[in-house]
């Protein structure tokens, strides 16, 4: 499964991830700092570590799981 990451600084300066399960692609990356920017103007998240400040960096992540007959 495919999953899109978008990373945020929170006002602690730590990276705050968000996950969104099967994203449109090919990834518009446009379209993606468009809705990040969204997200930090209506402060949309809360983080313990305080507000979301910037955008740190957006990606795609695929996870392979084989289980292991024994």
């Amino acid at each position: 499964m495919r999953k899109l990451e978008l990373k945020f600084l929170n006002g602690e300066g730590k990276i705050i991830t968000y996950t969104l399960d099967n994203p449109i692609e090919p990834a518009d990356p446009e379209t993606i700092k468009e809705a990040m920017d969204t997200i930090l103007q209506e402060n949309a998240f809360y983080s313990s570590g305080g507000d979301l400040t910037e955008i740190h960096s957006a990606r795609i992540v695929e996870r392979f799981v084989e289980d292991i007959a024994l």
